[in-house]
């Protein structure tokens, strides 16, 4: 029930009682006077009495008594009827105060539950906001993670186009050098494929920079990683593995192939 609806039932239920009020008081009024006269008429009347007791006769003073104790009988209805009605305004005014008590303690009730309801509404929007504040998080950490994870992965390549033409000539060179001595003293191919760019190994290497393959050098030239995820090595040189280009499906490195032969 709003506030409006309040207001209008209250003075729904008001909208006699001044009428009601004026009634009982002008009906007060009038026993007062009326009680009033009859009190003067009491006077008098003991005046005359007490004034000519003396000379009366039993008989008259007894009548003389009654009439003025049915006087006074009549003044006390006067004042019976004056109390009634005093009480039964009392008991107006009060009914309507109570209905009003009683109409505002509802009111305030129902505002402390609306109040109450609108707070709650508030703690759980808020609680879902933030739940899919974190969710949300939790995703973007996810992201994140995955793609540190990426770039931890693969090997950081410091060379530019330039070092990247002489690792190319410098990679030539040492093929040549390979079959040549292999050429010579019998060494096989494999071993030759193993031998580092001369130029390559001579670079400048930050001690910051982190090794990859069976020759724990940094990244260069074309590399390949293992497929296999608990592989501590994870990135190798094309020529380290004996490779020229990129197989076909996966591709394991010597050592997760052999554990892979034993198991």
């Amino acid at each position: 029930m709003t506030s409006a609806v309040y207001l209008e039932h209250n003075l729904d239920s008001l909208e006699h009682l001044p009428i009601e009020l004026l009634r009982n008081f002008t009906l007060m009024r009038d026993l007062d006077s009326r009680a009033r006269e009859l009190m003067q008429n009491i006077d008098r009347q003991a005046s005359v009495y007490l004034s000519n007791v003396r000379s009366m006769g039993s008989d008259k003073r007894k009548d003389q008594m009654d009439k003025i104790q049915e006087q006074f009988n009549k003044a006390k209805e006067y004042g019976d009827d004056k109390v009634q009605l005093a009480i039964q305004t009392y008991e107006l005014v009060d009914k309507h105060i109570r209905r009003l008590d009683s109409d505002l303690a509802r009111f305030e009730t129902e505002i402390h539950d609306k109040a109450a309801s609108n707070t709650r509404s508030q703690e759980e929007a808020g609680s879902q906001k933030r739940g899919r504040k974190k969710i949300k998080d939790k995703d973007v950490k996810k992201k994140a993670g995955a793609s540190s994870e990426d770039e931890s992965k693969a090997p950081r390549k410091k060379a530019k186009k330039g070092g990247a033409k002489a690792a190319a000539g410098a990679k030539s060179a040492a093929k040549g050098a390979g079959a040549g001595s292999a050429g010579n003293t019998g060494v096989d191919s494999g071993a030759a494929g193993i031998a580092h760019p001369s130029d390559v190994l001579d670079m400048p290497v930050d001690p910051n920079e982190p090794t990859y393959c069976l020759c724990h050098q940094v990244s260069y030239g074309e590399m390949i990683g293992c497929d296999n995820p608990d592989c501590p090595v994870e990135w190798f040189h094309f020529p380290c593995v004996e490779l020229t280009t990129k197989p076909k499906g996966k591709w394991f490195c010597p050592k997760c192939s052999a554990d892979r032969k034993k198991k």
